[in-house]
């Protein structure tokens, strides 16, 4: 293992060597093809193109050298895995992150992409032979694209960032772009053909590719691919090939940035462009792109992906009026539509409990919408509120109840054991702390700081008391006591005041372990650990003063969410001390990904990271008694350490945050959405606006 990092890091060294060489090679070869084009090109402007582009070229080369160099030293460390600047590749443009962007921030992105197209195309085979050897080098098992810092839109990224410092017009750093993108590909051909020799001379081999067979009821996944999704656009739109979306018409469409004819006047008040013939074209493409896309979510069942579609013709026609009504979260359309295909993720057959009214309400809802009349866009608020008012009353009374049960006692077991945490952190600056063995160590850290917790929480509710009545003072007074009678070293040097204070210090803690319910069998494996160490010490004869004791180096757990008995049932707790021992081979939650990484690599890359963060809202599959139990997580507690999970069906379930990441990690949870269903469908609308974007390049 150690001989493979030290190849990768080698690697990596070889790598940015032979860079300082190719790259002036490729700057040669790019001066050399506009060189070519300029003698080539016939119209005299396209012939002065060629030359501002060459003569900037000239006179930036040594700088764009060392920039490029420069940045792609710092972009390749950033690439590895697990760390927290990784670049964002291109096609990764959300439709929010697009109504953000500047125009210069669209084309720069349509360029990055067009660039890293073509070096990809050319580089297709060597990347994949060398992102082997280095997943190898790196001691995975299994091949992931993104463990090679040196892919293609690492390097084309950097070359981008080392552009834009350049004093230089836009236009011209994109003819350099356009002219040397195929040169750029073949020289990164021969750097990674290179770079393989090399690994392979120091021993690495390439590591194999994980296929996992693919379940035959496998829901599909959210980034299923958009042609598959929403392939045959145009004849669903009724567009012709002029009016085919791209990144810029819809980021135009979005700031409301679109020419407005003068002969053509707003047929709406405060809508901006609504009388523009080309904005109804387009936002007409993107609703019934957003709806193709939602009726390809194989999460929705199909019954409610045909009924959505009824929606169009009032979608279409809102989207006349108001062209840019989906990307306002706040208009009643986009609201029900969110709402409607939120709830919809609730049921995964027509057979679940409450998907029958469900279904019901929404055909009425399309029913409303289908009617002729001018007050269209006036039905929508109250459809809206009607629905989410039959979603609240669908809920049975004592479930309500249940639910409110639920997150107040997680409120005040997390309040708790974060106080618990700080009275832990109490015993152990202590300095006869370290000095008791292990066991008590670990009572007291875990077990006793619940009780003194729970005591501090509820004595500002005790008056009248003195200070010797109040639980919290009597169950720190006895830690001196506790932790000099487990000292065999010094109990034994007095054993009458051992044999005093032996029955005070076992009234008190059981006392304390009973004040939380704490369990007896856990609590009396405890006790004749206690005992046993009182007895030793009862035994031992001595008549002087031990020499000083080393403080033990005992592994201590780490503390863990706690509950009380009756907490657990009234917030339906699922543990998540799964035996390991227990064979699960159903392939429900296991996806079929020729990159995947196995689980080894997964482990040490979730331990360097942090966990993970799943808000509220969020649909997951929990599996449990054998079967998949989709749910949504409707709360949090305020510091993210417990969650409560509620099912279309009544269940709940609740579980800390080590217990999520654990079944995420044993595959027994499977986030099925973790943004909304609109949302995902204008991402993907986004994607196909990019793709279009660089077609419409000729490419």
């Amino acid at each position: 293992m150690a001989a493979h990092l030290q190849a990768f890091d080698a690697c990596l060294k070889e790598a940015l060597a032979q860079t300082r060489e190719w790259v002036p090679r490729w700057l040669d070869k790019l001066q050399a093809a506009l060189k070519e084009k300029e003698l080539s090109a016939r119209q005299l402007g396209d012939k002065q193109v060629f030359v501002e582009a060459r003569t900037a070229l000239e006179s930036h080369r040594d700088l764009i050298a060392t920039r490029f160099l420069a940045a792609l030293g710092d972009s390749v460390g950033n690439a590895l895995p697990g760390t927290d600047a990784q670049p964002r590749r291109a096609k990764s443009v959300s439709f929010d992150e697009l109504e953000l962007m500047g125009d210069d921030q669209v084309q720069e992105t349509v360029e990055l992409a067009r660039v890293q197209q073509i070096v990809s195309m050319t580089v297709d085979h060597e990347i994949v032979e060398l992102t082997a050897r280095l997943c190898t080098a790196q001691g995975m098992h299994s091949v992931n694209a993104e463990a090679n810092p040196l892919r293609a839109d690492v390097v084309v990224g950097a070359l981008m960032k080392a552009l834009k410092g350049l004093s230089i017009a836009p236009a011209v750093r994109s003819r350099w772009l356009q002219t040397g993108a195929i040169s750029l590909g073949h020289e990164l051909q021969g750097l990674y053909t290179r770079l393989s020799a090399f690994l392979d001379r120091m021993g690495v081999q390439a590591a194999g590719y994980a296929v996992i067979q693919l379940p035959d009821a496998r829901t599909a996944t959210a980034d299923a691919p958009m042609g598959r999704r929403a392939g045959g656009a145009k004849e669903e739109a009724g567009l012709g090939t002029e009016a085919l979306l791209t990144l810029d018409h819809l980021h135009q469409l979005l700031v409301g940035n679109l020419e407005q004819p003068d002969d053509e006047p707003l047929r709406e008040p405060g809508t901006v462009g609504a009388g523009n013939a080309m904005v109804r074209t387009l936002a007409s493409e993107v609703v019934s792109l957003m709806l193709k896309q939602i009726s390809a979510d194989e999460r929705l069942l199909r019954p409610v992906r045909e009924m959505l579609q009824g929606m169009k013709p009032a979608l279409l026609q809102v989207a006349r009026t108001d062209p840019r009504f989906f990307a306002d979260r706040q208009n009643p359309a986009r609201r029900l539509l969110d709402a409607i295909t939120e709830h919809s993720l609730a049921y995964t057959n027509e057979q679940d409990r409450g998907y029958a009214a469900f279904s019901r309400q929404v055909r009425g809802i399309i029913d409303t919408l289908q009617k002729p009349g001018p007050d269209l866009a006036d039905r929508f608020p109250g459809l809206l509120q009607h629905f989410n008012r039959s979603q609240t009353e669908a809920m049975a009374p004592e479930q309500v109840k249940a639910r409110g049960l639920a997150v107040k006692t997680l409120v005040r077991v997390e309040q708790r054991n974060l106080l618990a945490e700080r009275v832990a952190a109490e015993f152990r600056s202590r300095n006869d702390f370290d000095r008791s063995p292990g066991v008590v160590r670990r009572f007291l850290t875990g077990p006793w700081a619940q009780v003194v917790a729970q005591a501090r929480l509820e004595v500002s509710n005790a008056t009248g008391l003195g200070p010797s009545e109040v639980p919290a003072m009597r169950y720190t007074d006895i830690l001196p006591d506790l932790l000099w009678s487990s000292q065999l070293a010094v109990a034994s040097l007095n054993r009458p005041r051992l044999v005093k204070i032996i029955p005070t210090v076992l009234r008190t803690l059981r006392e304390g372990l009973d004040s939380i319910d704490y369990p007896r069998e856990q609590a009396e494996a405890f006790f004749q650990a206690l005992m046993g160490l009182h007895e030793a010490a009862y035994k031992t004869q001595r008549t002087e003063s031990p020499q000083d004791v080393q403080p033990s180096q005992q592994f201590e757990d780490d503390l863990e969410p706690w509950m009380q008995p009756a907490e657990a049932r009234d917030t339906c707790f699922m543990d998540d001390s799964l035996p390991d021992s227990q064979p699960d081979t159903h392939p429900s939650f296991v996806d079929t990904q020729p990159l995947q990484r196995d689980w080894v690599d997964l482990k040490a890359e979730m331990a360097a990271q942090p966990p993970s963060q799943l808000s509220v809202g969020t649909w997951v599959d929990v599996w449990q008694d054998g079967q998949a139990l989709r749910c949504q997580i409707t709360w949090a507690s305020p510091h993210g350490t417990l969650f409560l999970f509620s099912g279309a069906n009544g269940r709940s379930l609740s579980m800390t945050r080590r217990g999520l990441d654990r079944l995420i990690e044993l595959d027994k949870l499977r986030v099925v959405a973790d943004h909304g269903v609109v949302d995902e469908a204008l991402d993907e609308v986004t994607r196909q606006a990019w793709l279009n974007s660089i077609k419409a390049e000729g490419l």
